[in-house]
């Protein structure tokens, strides 16, 4: 588990994920031009009732579940289950 400090809407918080969540939200951040503080930012504030790095895991999983899927159906049909 690695905790990180991370500035949100102009105020620090602190974080605890494990370091192959914290590489993957590197990655998607990189992909999208955007700073790993700015991609935080933007699932914190599409969160619903669930804490933060909760949210960020949850993130990470659909992301990756998103690109599997991609790979693995070439129909483009999207499933229920994702």
């Amino acid at each position: 588990m690695k905790k990180r400090s991370i500035k949100i809407a102009g105020h620090s918080t602190s974080i605890s994920l494990e370091e192959p969540f914290w590489i993957v939200l590197k990655q998607l951040a990189d992909e999208q031009s955007m700073s790993l503080n700015a991609l935080v930012e933007y699932i914190d504030k599409g969160r619903e009732e669930t804490n933060l790095s909760s949210a960020l895991r949850l993130y990470v999983l659909s992301e990756l579940q998103r690109r599997l899927f991609e790979l693995t159906d070439p129909s483009g049909f999207e499933s229920d289950l994702l």
